[in-house]
C-alpha cells in the first residue's frame, strides 16, 4: 500500500469523493456520470473452513454503463477455482470452470450533494452452473437486493456508508435433481478517510445471517466480518480497491462455537481494478 501511494500521480487528485467503487464488500450510493463506461476486473477469495484445506477464488469481468442520469447497468461473467481437501461435509475438489453470468442494476434516489445523505437501490440477478462454496455442478439462480446509504462525515475527507442486504438463492443439484433454497440477510457499515488525494483507507464491518429457505424461514448460522479496505485512484481513468475481512465472531445454529465455518469462511478478500473507456 505504501508503495502504491508513493506512485500515485499528481493527476489522481479528485473533485470530491466518489463512493461508487470506494468499498470492497459494500457499495456506495454513487452510480457514475451520464454516458460513463467502465471495464472492471473483480477478484474475490474465500479461505478457511472446519478443518482441511479450503480455497475458492472467483474472477469476474464486468462492463458498466450509465445510460441515463442516476441509473447504472452492469453485466458480468465469472470464472471460479476451488481447492477443497479434507473439509468435513464437503467433497474433495480441485477444479476451475466458468461459473455463470450476472446483471446488476442500480438507481440512485437521493444525491448526498443535494440531500442529507445518498440513497441507492441495487439489484443483481445471477445464474450459476457451479456452486460457489461446494464447487458442485448446479443449475442455480439468485438475486441480491441492497439499499445503500452514504454521507460525508468530514467534507472531502471522511465518508461513511451503510448497506442493508437480502440475497435469496435457488439451486438444483445436477445429477440428483435435489432442489435447495437458501437466503442471506445482513447489514454492513464502512468508513473511509482520504489520507491524500487519490488514496483512501478505512474499514468495513458486516453482520450476516444465513437461512434455510428463500424467505428467511429457518436460521442456519450467523457471522460478523471485519477488516480494512484501501482505495487507490491510479490515474484519471484507472482505480484499484483492495479489501480483506476476517470472521471475528460467528455461531451456527445448535452449537456454542465462536465461529460459523459451516455457512461462512474464515477469511474473505477482494481486489477490484477498473478503468474508464
Amino acid at each position: 500500500m505504501v508503495s502504491l501511494v508513493a506512485l500515485l500521480p499528481a493527476c489522481a487528485q479528485a473533485e470530491g469523493i466518489d463512493t461508487e467503487h470506494l468499498f470492497g464488500f459494500m457499495i456506495g450510493a454513487d452510480v457514475g456520470n451520464l454516458g460513463e463506461r467502465e471495464f472492471q476486473s473483480d477478484t474475490t477469495g474465500s479461505f478457511g473452513k472446519n478443518g482441511g484445506r479450503y480455497r475458492a477464488i472467483g474472477q469476474e469481468f464486468e462492463l458498466e454503463f450509465v445510460p441515463m442520469r442516476n441509473f447504472r447497468v452492469e453485466i458480468g461473467s465469472t470464472f471460479v477455482s476451488h481447492l477443497i481437501s479434507g473439509v468435513p461435509g464437503l467433497d474433495d475438489q480441485r477444479r476451475m470452470s466458468w461459473q455463470g453470468a450476472s446483471l446488476d442494476l442500480r438507481y440512485r434516489f437521493l444525491d448526498r450533494e443535494t440531500a442529507p445523505f445518498g440513497l441507492t437501490f441495487a439489484t443483481e440477478l445471477h445464474a450459476r452452473r457451479v456452486d460457489e462454496m461446494t464447487a458442485e455442478a448446479v443449475r442455480g439462480f439468485g438475486t441480491e437486493f441492497r439499499l445503500a446509504f452514504d454521507r460525508e462525515l468530514v467534507p472531502d475527507r471522511v465518508i461513511g456508508a451503510f448497506n442493508l442486504i437480502y440475497e435469496p438463492e435457488w439451486t438444483r443439484i445436477v445429477g440428483t435433481g435435489a432442489m435447495e433454497r437458501e437466503s442471506t440477510a445482513g447489514a454492513a457499515l464502512g468508513v473511509m478517510a482520504q489520507l491524500q488525494p487519490g488514496f483512501l483507507l478505512g474499514g468495513e464491518a458486516r453482520y450476516l445471517r444465513k437461512y434455510e429457505g428463500a424467505g428467511l424461514e429457518e436460521l442456519a448460522g450467523q457471522a460478523l466480518f471485519v477488516g480494512p479496505t484501501a482505495y487507490f485512484q491510479l490515474s484519471k481513468r484507472a482505480r484499484l480497491t483492495a479489501s480483506w475481512s476476517v470472521q471475528a465472531w460467528g455461531r451456527p445454529v445448535g452449537t456454542t462455537a465462536g465461529l460459523d465455518l459451516a455457512n461462512f469462511e474464515r477469511h474473505q478478500a477482494r481486489l477490484v481494478f477498473g478503468v474508464n473507456f
